[in-house]
């Protein structure tokens, strides 16, 4: 087509040699820079749309950090492009509101698998399908979270399966749509299965992943537990990210030292 230069990709204004094999997918673009700080000789890269580019090293290795913006459609085109810049490795690094009542606001939550309430994944693999993270990936996640976690209120980690939506209002205020008690039956057997926290890329970026043959994982912060409120227990409300994106980069590097032992 036309449209796509072989070069330089279409929305993320990046070309192969700007973008590491291995790359952090924060979802908001202000949060980029924060990021890259905790990189060896990160530099600004490219911007454009909802899609923020910094570049660094981590034990000599070039890593990536990329916004993806709200919501699955965009996750998805930033990692197909970074895809054809070379990456193979991503891991996603996002917030979300806590379902099963022993997530507390400030636990990190490692996604094992997503519940596809996105749209965007059914464009890449089959229904049935499940959307899960690659095991390597989810690996390296637990053992850098278990070295920053600690069995103090908000300071705890969990691994399982999330949901994903596509609709932030629809989990925030579900009385106030059309389809209010599809909505709020949903969410119940979502609590009675053990679902972990909700929101709105895992299960794109996973379903892009599978589909594509590279890996990818996620670890998010739970920023408050309304079933914890609900229950009349202490709901307390994180704001930072630190510890997350912290849990990232280590498992990058442990992924990366993995890596290299593979093909000495």
């Amino acid at each position: 087509m036309a449209l796509l230069d072989e070069n330089i990709q279409f929305h993320l204004k990046t070309t192969a040699d700007q973008v590491g094999k291995y790359v952090i997918l924060p979802g908001d673009p202000g949060r980029v820079e924060k990021i890259a700080k905790h990189l060896d000789n990160a530099e600004f890269i490219a911007s454009n749309r909802e899609y923020t580019t910094y570049t660094g090293t981590l034990l000599g290795e070039k890593v990536s950090v990329v916004s993806t913006g709200i919501g699955g459609p965009s996750a998805a085109i930033a990692v197909e492009e970074l895809i054809r810049c070379g990456a193979h490795t991503f891991i996603r690094v996002g917030t979300s509101g806590g379902i099963d009542i022993k997530v507390v606001g400030g636990d990190l939550v490692i996604a094992s698998g997503a519940i596809r309430g996105d749209g965007t994944s059914r464009e890449y693999i089959p229904e049935e399908y499940p959307a899960v993270a690659d095991f390597e990936v989810l690996s390296a996640l637990k053992q850098a979270a278990d070295s920053l976690s600690s069995d103090e209120l908000g300071n705890g980690c969990h691994v399982g399966v999330v949901q994903s939506k596509d609709s932030f209002y629809g989990e925030i205020e579900p009385e106030k749509m059309p389809i209010a008690e599809h909505l709020v039956n949903r969410w119940e057997s979502y609590v009675r299965c053990g679902c972990l926290t909700s929101e709105m890329e895992a299960a794109t970026i996973f379903s892009v992943a599978i589909a594509r043959h590279v890996r990818a994982g996620a670890v998010l912060t739970a920023l408050w537990n309304v079933e914890r409120s609900k229950a009349g227990l202490p709901d307390p409300v994180c704001h930072s990210s630190e510890r997350a994106i912290k849990c990232a980069v280590e498992a990058i590097k442990i992924l990366i030292e993995s890596d290299k032992k593979k093909n000495v």
